[in-house]
């Protein structure tokens, strides 16, 4: 079978799926059951200097539900952790005597100025932790006080405190990345100037989950006000996935090791992640709503995948699907795809009609002959996948490439010329192939 194994920044641990800071990993209780399950590390949950952090005493969390009621959105107001420093460092250096073979790292957040820094940082160093995470994408709460989000959101500023922790630091720095910004790759190439090892992203994206329906103030609440929180969950994984690869892809952060953060849930969103260019992954709304067991599940099933393909470690699985990301311009217009609907599949529902008729191209016919009969019409496809995204069976509708360079509507070649696209003034790093 092919072996799990992970180093990531020199830190070594049985498996490539760390915990995410957050409160799963906020004390060593919880750090306990996650290694006695298999996870392969935890990222402790945010510590920092201010002794007065006070949490809500009401709702942090609430959800998006799918018709099943399953959990596919995740929203919480809660702050970075509300115990005793010394509390924390006693529990991480205890938790990482009893479990020498788990990355144990240490999410930290502290003020904008450097004498902070070089006060706490060899101080949590000590515990034998492996690593540190500085946590600049916190969107609520700490970057009213002008840390978290409040810092990643500016470039400079994040470089200059990530010089801070590594000047302090031997041990290996990660920077957390924020997705409440236009351009990710601004802030990724800050943290690589200032001599970080390397990046972790998503966090939390700033939400507002819904209103009350009887009181129609949002929901929730905290004595009649409520205040925007983080979104997570299975539902953030394409814009983490987005931000991953343009990172990966860009030459001037290609080389930067990441972490994936945002909405895995099973091993095959692992699989996004490593084949999009992440090295790890950190996971924290999954254990959340399902507890520590899924662990068996995205270990079995990733290894399973690898020994498919033929791979032997999750290393020649990362990075395989960036040469395939690139910009919309450099997409071949000449290949050609039309949908094709399995008859024997078909459960004569209608939903590929109904969406084709009423929001796309009108390419799919329905009642031959007085029966419920469904069929694309090629001259009319223009093969959107609209289609293959709404039917309830799986493998139903799929897409098949046509001769390439032929409209079937009008018998002609496609035009191959393509347009004077020019490099976008807020987007400097992407470079013209």
């Amino acid at each position: 079978m092919a072996d799990l194994a992970s180093t990531f920044l020199g830190i070594q641990s049985p498996n490539p799926f760390w915990l995410a800071s957050a409160p799963p990993t906020d004390k060593a209780y919880n750090v306990n059951r996650a290694f006695e399950a298999g996870w392969g590390g935890a990222v402790w949950k945010t510590l920092g200097e201010d002794p007065h952090i006070v949490n809500v005493s009401g709702p942090r969390y609430s959800a998006i539900y799918g018709n099943d009621r399953r959990v596919i959105g995740f929203n919480n107001i809660e702050l970075i952790t509300d115990r005793p420093l010394k509390t924390n460092l006693d529990e991480i250096r205890q938790i990482k005597r009893d479990w020498p073979d788990r990355a144990v790292v240490v999410s930290v957040m502290f003020p904008m100025n450097k004498e902070t820094w070089a006060k706490y940082v060899p101080m949590i160093e000590d515990t034998g932790a492996d690593g540190l995470e500085l946590n600049f994408g916190c969107p609520h709460g700490m970057s009213e006080r002008g840390m978290g989000a409040a810092v990643g959101q500016v470039p400079e500023y994040l470089q200059m405190a990530t010089e801070w922790a590594k000047d302090a630091a031997n041990i290996p720095v990660i920077v957390k990345l924020t997705p409440n910004i236009a351009n990710i790759l601004p802030p990724a190439k800050a943290a690589k100037d200032g001599g970080a090892d390397g990046v972790s992203l998503i966090n939390t994206i700033n939400s507002i989950m819904r209103v009350n329906y009887d009181t129609l103030t949002m929901y929730p609440s905290t004595d009649g006000m409520g205040t925007h929180g983080g979104y997570c969950g299975e539902a953030v994984k394409p814009i983490a996935l987005n931000m991953v690869a343009e990172i990966a892809r860009t030459a001037e952060t290609s080389d930067i090791p990441i972490s994936g953060i945002g909405g895995i849930t099973d091993w095959r969103d692992a699989v996004d992640f490593f084949a999009l260019g992440a090295s790890n992954v950190q996971i924290c709304t999954a254990a959340m709503v399902y507890g520590f067991k899924i662990i068996d599940d995205l270990t079995d099933g990733l290894s399973t995948f690898l020994d498919d393909k033929g791979m032997t470690s999750v290393a020649e699985l990362v990075g395989r699907a960036v040469p395939s990301v690139t910009d919309w311009q450099h997409l071949n217009l000449n290949y050609v795809e039309k949908a094709v609907i399995d008859q024997e599949l078909c459960i004569k529902c209608g939903r590929c009609h109904v969406v084709c008729e009423d929001t796309s191209h009108q390419a799919i016919t329905q009642s031959v002959n007085g029966e419920r009969y469904f069929e694309v019409i090629d001259e009319e496809c223009v093969g959107c996948n609209l289609c293959v995204s709404v039917c309830p069976v799986d493998g139903c509708i799929s897409m098949r490439h046509l001769a390439d360079g032929v409209d079937p509507r009008t018998g002609q070649d496609i035009p191959t010329e393509k347009a004077n696209w020019t490099m976008h003034p807020n987007n400097p790093m992407r470079k013209q192939p």
